[in-house]
């Protein structure tokens, strides 16, 4: 086989997952993305988790068959207890969903303090009383997606023993620690330490911009069951469906689809919050948080100023035709 052939089929045979971002991949993003890009194997929700011992409605929102259409959806949970995690699990289980992702890798001081997310990490015994707790659920199909560490980039040595033994069917690491959130660089070389220890299918998480950036983690880390992209495809939501074609899209091609994407989101906020035109505009503004960075500055800056629905909708159609 060529080694062309051979790219091509690495390409053909990676999924490509989409990353749970809390405030932006909600059901309303997921449906719009998958109708107007697709590229995406399988969506991840943001976390689903416990506030005062109850599980949140806007969380039983959306996880809920009426507000999700994508044909793959993975709901992700947070815990910091095996109690708490039974009561999510369950939940879940009752709505008919089998395959769940716990979250080990949210970096944010609020959760991080209740030892939830990447605040797990320097504490192996909790990790190891969380994956335990799995083995009640035979039906599941549960996955793991963590950082190195909180504090350390060493963090991960202690766990990953406990993943490899455990129910996890796949892990998603993204290489930096805890602490830097989404600042500094990601760490390669310990992400090839945790590669080739892991016995687990792995997937890579972090800093993917470009189809030449997923390609170039594709090669150095062949056995990669997948990549999984967030800011990235946020950015760039033709990012997955490039991948597959294996090269950019071109911007009028790009910017076109993106007032496709951009529209469809309007109508299912529209449906879906109550707060009237002030809440709905404030809502539409926050995705350019990271949509589109190379956009025409001045055109980004005409439309996050605007304070009426109908004056950003028409500097959005300039921005993009």
């Amino acid at each position: 086989m060529c080694i062309l052939d051979k790219k091509i089929n690495m390409i053909r045979d990676m999924k490509i997952y989409a990353a749970p971002l809390q405030g932006f991949t909600e059901a309303a993003w997921r449906n719009a993305h998958e109708g107007v890009f697709g590229g995406v194997d399988a969506y991840y929700t943001p976390f689903v988790r416990l506030e005062k011992g109850e599980i949140r409605n806007k969380d039983r929102k959306e996880v809920s068959c009426e507000r999700n259409r994508v044909a793959h959806l993975v709901p992700q949970v947070i815990a910091s207890t095996s109690e708490e995690l039974a009561v999510l699990v369950d939940f879940l289980m009752a709505q008919g969903y089998r395959e769940m992702d716990l979250n080990m890798g949210c970096p944010f001081p609020p959760v991080v303090n209740r030892k939830m997310g990447s605040g797990l990490l320097p504490y192996p015994e909790r990790v190891e009383a969380l994956l335990e707790a799995l083995r009640a659920y035979p039906d599941g199909m549960f996955s793991v997606k963590m950082r190195l560490g909180w504090q350390e980039p060493e963090e991960w040595r202690a766990v990953l023993p406990l993943l490899n033994g455990s129910v996890v069917k796949q892990i998603t690491l993204h290489p930096r620690i805890g602490k830097q959130q989404y600042k500094g660089t990601v760490d390669l070389e310990s992400f090839a330490l945790f590669y080739e220890a892991c016995e687990v299918p792995l997937v890579y998480n972090g800093d993917l911009y470009s189809v030449e950036e997923m390609q170039q983690v594709m090669t150095r880390f062949p056995r990669l069951s997948g990549l999984m992209i967030g800011r990235g495809l946020l950015a760039n939501p033709s990012l997955a469906a490039a991948f597959r074609d294996g090269k950019p899209w071109q911007q009028e091609v790009l910017y076109r689809k993106v007032a496709e994407m951009h529209d469809q989101l309007l109508a299912a906020y529209e449906q879906t919050m109550e707060g009237g035109e002030a809440q709905l505009l404030h809502k539409m503004k926050t995705m350019w948080e990271y949509l589109l960075p190379d956009m025409d500055k001045k055109a980004r800056k005409q439309l996050l100023k605007c304070s009426r629905l109908d004056a950003y909708l028409r500097a959005v159609r300039e921005a993009l035709f």
